[in-house]
């Protein structure tokens, strides 16, 4: 039986890892959830997987999260000092599905003391892709990328790595992919949400929407796989059939097919390196349809030229990108500015900064580099855009 931690189980990532340990009861010992504001939600998880503790991300539901439990066996806590404490909990396997900068810090701990980080959380590598790695390597975690792109690569390159000549991340186009710069200019939260193709929360939706999420993914990739900014492509693909593609030296592509179930590479890294039977639809190649593909418009999704300056930037400039991308995000969903002004937010930040002459990527430096970020966003919406 393997002790596994979930971190984010309330999420849309959290609750479709907790449906797969759900279906193994005999496989898996819940050592520690953590969620958000939905106390219910994470108390029910806790009770019904036996975890030995749910810890609430803010301090004043811990109240509600100790009723929630009452009868149960499950200890609760709260706050920032009680979530780090419980991802320093050693584990065989932890999912980081916290969302946001939030879960930087718990990524790091997990790979501190864990066997396998399994990472859904963009934000731990585009900000402190370094630090991550180097906490890996010091303790022999292996660390397995969640999102489905990046599962994608993983599987795709296997022991080829030092092959690779291109990376090719798929994007579904979101709900904005046909839509006039008019229609965008005047986009609303409600309508940004609207995925075709997938089932996610609000934030990641609207990131998707504005192909930041994608963004998010390309400075990942960066990391992840240790490629130049000139081996990856981003290619629309509108059906989410492909997940990514990876191109070898002598020409051949290999490509990740699978349906838009994000239970498919969540189930992968569960069990890797085994392969498990996995409760996702076959795919029926005679009923499927066309494929197609085409070129983004940087016009319409300025956030994939934003992840290419900022990758050229180098140092903190990650960390930059991505204070500004969710400084923006809180201010379109306040209705403070417009679907196509969060790109110009994270442009007026990235031209503000020197991230190349901050000195080593430390904890200490990329938090000060996100709250500058974030400081440069309020100042940029109030003052308008040229």
């Amino acid at each position: 039986m393997r002790r596994v931690s979930v971190f984010g189980s309330t999420g849309s990532v959290g609750q479709n890892t907790i449906d797969l340990i759900a279906r193994r009861p005999d496989d898996f010992q819940v050592i520690a959830l953590s969620g958000g504001g939905n106390v219910a939600l994470l108390a029910q998880q806790a009770i019904a997987l036996r975890a030995e503790i749910a810890v609430v991300a803010q301090d004043a539901l811990l109240t509600d999260l100790q009723d929630a439990l009452a009868g149960s066996d499950v200890k609760a806590a709260a706050g920032r000092s009680a979530l780090l404490d419980a991802a320093m909990m050693p584990v065989d396997w932890a999912m980081s599905a916290v969302v946001g900068f939030a879960g930087l810090e718990i990524s790091l701990a997990i790979a501190q003391v864990s066997k396998t980080l399994a990472l859904a959380n963009k934000e731990s590598l585009v900000c402190g892709g370094a630090l991550v790695q180097r906490a890996c390597a010091k303790s022999g975690a292996v660390l397995l990328p969640v999102d489905s792109e990046h599962s994608a690569i993983f599987q795709c390159i296997g022991g080829a790595d030092k092959a690779v000549e291109r990376i090719i991340l798929t994007a579904s186009g979101g709900p904005f992919l046909n839509a006039s710069m008019k229609t965008m200019e005047n986009a609303t939260p409600e309508q940004a949400v609207a995925h075709p193709n997938w089932d996610m929360g609000q934030r990641i939706s609207i990131d998707s929407a504005s192909m930041f999420n994608k963004a998010m993914e390309v400075l990942e990739t960066h990391v992840l796989f240790d490629v130049t900014p000139d081996q990856i492509e981003v290619i629309v693909h509108p059906q989410s059939i492909i997940h990514s593609m990876v191109g070898f030296v002598d020409g051949a592509i290999m490509a990740h097919l699978g349906p838009p179930d994000m239970r498919a590479p969540i189930g992968f890294a569960l069990n890797w390196p085994e392969r498990a039977d996995l409760p996702v639809e076959r795919l029926d190649f005679t009923t499927l349809g066309g494929l197609t593909f085409q070129q983004p418009n940087l016009d319409q999704f300025p956030s994939l030229a934003l992840a290419q300056q900022t990758m050229e930037m180098g140092g903190l400039a990650g960390a930059a990108f991505n204070g500004a991308k969710e400084a923006a995000l809180d201010l379109f969903l306040a209705r403070d500015i417009g679907f196509l002004d969060m790109a110009r937010v994270v442009r007026a930040v990235l031209g503000q900064i020197d991230a190349a002459k901050n000195g080593d990527v430390t904890l200490d430096a990329v938090i000060a580099m996100d709250a500058t970020a974030r400081k440069i966003s309020a100042q940029a919406a109030k003052e308008g855009f040229s």
